[in-house]
């Protein structure tokens, strides 16, 4: 343990960072601001190519971070996994999806850590930051890292490190959002514990792996609630003809025991949910739970609610063109925002594909735009082949219908209204528009 201590502390410990997406390609650029060398792994070879020519593959982080990062010097990129032998630490950063069932999907991690045995040297720390179940690095992931037949605990340190990634919100980056820490014994933990807290603000060990994995699944199952919560109250106000962003507007003034837009505790209701986090993650906690025999109520019913949102938005937008003679076949209809949230290229379980394919279903002929997405890609059992439209005044008069899915900054909403025959506003993106309000629709 000594000798990756000391390594750590020099600054010459080599991070191999396994899967450059969302999560692994900041941590990869923290490590090397830190000083760490580090090698890059992924099976893409267009990111491997994009890398090594010091560019980036995503909007919010800039070409100019991926130059600093020295490509070439200190920092490799390579879809070639027996370099996994070079890292003195190695971070697991893949997905984590759900099987058609809601049941878990570890098999990028188990194919991940297959591919590592043959690799793997003593010494070596291997972080799994993939959100998953409690139990899955100490009974799925060390079982398979021992066939390499190096002990963990004796040969190789294991820790649990969950990623609290949030791309594209400038408040908060890799190294300052706090990093929970778990190891599998003490050495595991004082090893990761040195590595993260050489390249961010704050360490928070925490005192098992189970108890890092069951906070991630936490944090995010908590959000996942609070917007079923809001989501239902605005079926809920809709139906008494109150507007629930004034409402919540008005509650949000109260100085103690409601949420506030400043600490990100404010939860706002919107057409479903998106993002990789927060649709999977509190299922992988309801599946393990029945394992114990329990039910998990707020999670399925939260869950419930929040899927059936594209359903009551369509209800909406059917109601709104009935009342301008129109129906849902044959209506254009021009989605505004395709991404799970805005000002950012993340197309992964994001509302706008159950919505595009429901209206497809229903006849209505779809068109997007989104300024992240020029065009769209497969998603899992999902491929809806489209591209970005130019955004003009002429495309927006050829509308029977626009419905505002992703609420990016960059949308001029009151030239949107202006030019628009029917607006459907799934975000109150439009609660500055004063003229054309007729045309506005909350949904």
């Amino acid at each position: 343990m000594s000798a990756l201590m000391e390594r750590i502390g020099r600054r010459e410990a080599v991070v191999g960072i396994i899967g450059l997406g969302y999560v692994g390609l900041p941590l990869a650029i923290a490590f090397r601001r830190a000083g760490f060398p580090v090698i890059g792994f992924d099976i893409d070879p267009a990111k491997i190519k994009t890398l090594t020519a010091g560019r980036s593959y995503f909007k919010h982080i800039g070409d100019e971070q991926i130059a600093a990062m020295q490509p070439g010097a200190g920092f490799a990129a390579t879809t070639d996994f027996a370099r996994i032998h070079e890292a003195d630490a190695l971070v697991i950063c893949v997905p984590t999806p759900l099987g058609k069932r809601h049941t878990p999907d570890l098999s990028f991690i188990v194919r991940t850590a297959e591919t590592m045995v043959s690799h793997l040297r003593p010494g070596q720390l291997v972080s799994l930051e993939s959100t998953t179940y409690p139990g899955t690095t100490r009974d799925v992931l060390k079982p398979i890292l021992e066939k390499s037949g190096l002990a963990v605990g004796r040969d190789l340190f294991l820790a649990f490190s969950p990623e609290r990634e949030d791309p594209g919100n400038a408040q908060f980056t890799t190294r300052t959002i706090p990093k929970i820490v778990a190891g599998y014994d003490d050495a595991s933990l004082a090893a990761a514990s040195a590595l993260y807290g050489a390249c961010v603000e704050r360490v928070v060990p925490v005192s098992s792996l189970e108890v890092a994995e069951a906070t991630k699944l936490t944090e995010n199952i908590y959000r996942a609630v609070n917007i079923a919560l809001v989501n239902e109250l605005k079926v809920i106000y809709e139906r008494m003809g109150i507007d629930v962003w004034e409402v919540l507007e008005a509650a949000a003034t109260k100085p103690f025991g409601f949420g506030k837009k400043e600490n990100k505790t404010f939860f706002t209701p919107g057409p479903g949910l998106g993002g990789h986090c927060i649709p999977i993650d509190p299922f992988y906690l309801a599946w393990k739970a029945r394992r114990y025999g329990m039910r998990t109520r707020f999670i399925e019913l939260a869950g419930e609610i929040n899927t059936a949102m594209p359903d009551y938005v369509l209800r909406r937008l059917a109601k709104a063109l009935k009342e301008r003679g129109r129906k849902v076949r044959g209506a254009r209809v021009l989605v505004l925002g395709i991404a799970y949230k805005p000002d950012v290229e993340d197309l992964r379980e994001s509302p706008a594909i159950v919505l595009i394919e429901e209206l497809r279903h229903a006849g209505a002929r779809v068109a997007y735009h989104d300024p992240y997405i020029p065009h769209t890609r497969r998603q899992r059992e999902h491929d809806l082949k489209m591209h970005s439209v130019e955004l003009t005044e002429k495309a927006l008069a050829a509308q029977d219908a626009v419905l505002i899915v992703t609420n990016h900054s960059s949308y001029d909403y009151a030239w949107i209204v202006a030019h628009a025959r029917l607006v459907v506003d799934t975000r109150n993106a439009c609660c500055e528009v004063k003229r054309g309000r007729e045309k506005i629709v909350k949904a």
